[in-house]
């Protein structure tokens, strides 16, 4: 990574401030091509910011910026780190960006300066991986799970596993090295009970997938129902807006409307399906496949029925065996009809906007939602971890019963090298190559 790279590391569009970042063994010196500053660039001192003047090859004034420079390795990439704070159009901090670029920096690619924060140790893979996470948060919870992944919580979880299984690996190689030694293959339990306490930490972790899951990606929660029973009324209910259509005329919701609500520090995706019933409508037909679809990919389904009329619920008792699952009574505010008597699920009027707080607080209940509960699992693992931690978990359980039954080492040595190697990709302590331009790929250009 011997090349300066620079990139607009702010959002794209108009501001009052734009910030460009330049990072690279060349940084200070490319800087100093373009600015004008009092005694010069390099008189300034490190991580102050200084007023200047960014200039042309003829020594036109582009703009006027506050510029920050950070030595390497006491930067966010290690590297020498050159900030311009520009007046945020965006032709003028694209002729700041172009000047950096006639001078002999390169466009940085996605992800890049993080990555470079990666190779020089500033960051494990973990940390990087957060950094996309505190970006995009959209919850208190989500954000305060980021900032303890970028502390590197998740990263140290996982190498304290790594060395312990490093220290039973070296055991069980030095035995089968060191024939003549007298080394003990097992030491009594405590060589298994190492390789125990590992697996009860990796099953801890994977037990997090599915909170990292809804804290990144949010509860995907399907309303569905037969046609007017109120289910894009609910929308609007509980968005507090109106985003869907509402009729009396039955088929009005002919696709899926998706929307974002939080609930309990939990971002909850609502999505309003088509009315299901039997239809010779062709477009009706396609939205009540797509209302299927839905119901078959929902982490939780708001079953909608009208509670004033004599009717049924939609789904049965085997679609819904095993999902997290509420039924709605919608219309209360009409009375209820003696058929649903004993009912279980939340009564609500959408036209009144009663029992609105009393299906917020089912659907935190049902998710097991409150912040409370959530709070052993600040760090939660994302899909890449999940799968290293299962590939982990199903060599150490192979090096467990070789090891238990006192049969083919050897093969045991195998298992915990795969292991080692599982375990370390989730921090990057491996080679790691092949996975690191699909993690860093996502990030945004400039960061």
């Amino acid at each position: 990574m011997s090349e300066t790279v620079v990139a607009i590391a702010s959002p794209p569009g108009v501001g009052a401030v734009s910030l460009i970042r330049l990072s690279g063994p060349e940084a200070l010196s490319i800087a100093a091509q373009v600015v004008r500053c009092k005694n010069g660039l390099g008189s300034q001192p490190e991580r102050y910011a200084v007023f200047a003047r960014v200039v042309s090859a003829t020594e036109e004034v582009l703009d006027e910026v506050l510029v920050t420079q950070f030595y390497g390795p006491r930067s966010f990439t290690g590297e020498d780190v050159v900030e311009f704070a520009c007046h945020g159009g965006v032709l003028v901090t694209r002729r700041v960006m172009e000047r950096l670029l006639e001078c002999g920096a390169r466009s940085a690619d996605p992800g890049e300066f993080s990555r470079r924060a990666f190779a020089n140790g500033k960051l494990d893979l973990t940390q990087a991986e957060a950094i996309m996470d505190l970006i995009s948060a959209q919850t208190d919870l989500a954000l305060r799970a980021a900032h303890e992944q970028l502390q590197g919580k998740l990263g140290d979880q996982s190498e304290a596993m790594r060395q312990t299984l490093i220290e039973v690996a070296a055991h069980v190689e030095a035995y089968i090295d060191f024939p003549d030694e007298d080394i003990d293959p097992d030491t009594g339990v405590a060589l298994l009970g190492r390789i125990k306490g590992v697996l009860d930490g990796v099953g801890r972790m994977l037990s997090t997938a599915e909170q990292g899951k809804i804290l990144r990606e949010g509860v995907r929660t399907v309303i569905c129902g037969e046609p007017n029973v109120g289910k894009s009324s609910l929308l609007n209910s509980l968005l507090g807006y109106d985003r869907a259509i509402v009729s009396d005329v039955a088929g009005t919701t002919r696709d899926t409307v998706e929307e974002v609500i939080t609930l309990e520090g939990i971002p909850v995706r609502l999505i309003d399906t088509a009315g299901v019933r039997e239809s010779g409508d062709v477009v009706e037909q396609r939205g009540i496949e797509r209302s299927n679809e839905q119901i078959e990919l929902a982490d939780l389904i708001l079953e909608v029925v009208d509670g004033s009329c004599r009717g049924e619920t939609l789904l049965s008792k085997e679609q819904i065996a095993g999902r997290h699952h509420i039924l709605v009574l919608n219309k209360a505010d009409l009375g209820e009809d003696a058929c649903w008597e004993g009912t279980g699920g939340v009564r609500v009027s959408c036209e009144q906007e009663n029992g609105l707080d009393g299906l917020a607080k089912a659907i935190a209940e049902e998710l097991s939602l409150s912040q409370g509960s959530w709070g052993g699992h600040a760090v939660a693992i994302n899909a890449r971890h999940q799968d290293c931690l299962k590939r982990t978990r199903q060599s150490l359980e192979g090096a467990y019963r070789i090891l238990e039954n006192q049969e083919g080492i050897e093969l045991a040595s195998i298992d915990l090298r795969e292991a080692l190697d599982s375990i370390g990709e989730i921090a990057g302590r491996v080679d790691t190559e092949e996975i690191l331009g699909e993690i860093f790929g996502t990030f945004c250009i400039g960061k």
